[in-house]
């Protein structure tokens, strides 16, 4: 087999290999997953409005409640199988920052509190952390530049 045939072959493996996906069903799943999430933190905020506590309270229970929800959810391995079904609709609420967090300590507990857990757990939401604060501070430098330019 020459050069040519083993780089066609090759070409034709992957082609085969390479899962297909369907960005309409992908993008449709996404919206049912993010719009589930949002109405259970939605029923939340309007149950804790219900009992009494005014919307910035509630929004603060709903918030913490969707972080438990999520956690334990990751905790017996269930989100995981949520957010690969869904994809960016279980990923970007609040509830895949948590599943964020939760999953590497839990996967590196057994190597210890300080060199498991201490130092793995931010291994996929430190840089979401860190590009979130630097563009906000980017944006604010920008804001205040025109600001005091005259032109806002």
């Amino acid at each position: 087999m020459n050069k040519q045939q083993q780089q066609e072959a090759y070409k034709n493996y992957v082609k085969k290999k390479t899962p297909v996906h369907s960005l309409p069903a992908n993008m449709a799943k996404a919206f049912v997953t993010g719009g589930i999430i949002c109405t259970i933190g939605q029923f939340i905020l309007n149950f804790c409005k219900g009992q009494g506590l005014d919307k910035d309270l509630s929004g603060g229970w709903a918030s913490m409640i969707l972080i438990l929800l999520s956690v334990l959810l990751t905790g017996f391995n269930i989100y995981p199988s949520i957010a690969k079904w869904g994809g960016a609709g279980a990923l970007v609420p609040i509830t895949g920052f948590a599943n964020s967090v939760a999953s590497p300590a839990i996967e590196y507990q057994k190597e210890g509190q300080v060199m498991g857990i201490g130092c793995k757990i931010f291994t996929i939401a430190g840089p979401v952390i860190l590009y979130g604060i630097f563009s906000s501070w980017a944006l604010g430098l920008g804001y205040w530049i025109l600001k005091i330019s005259g032109i806002l």
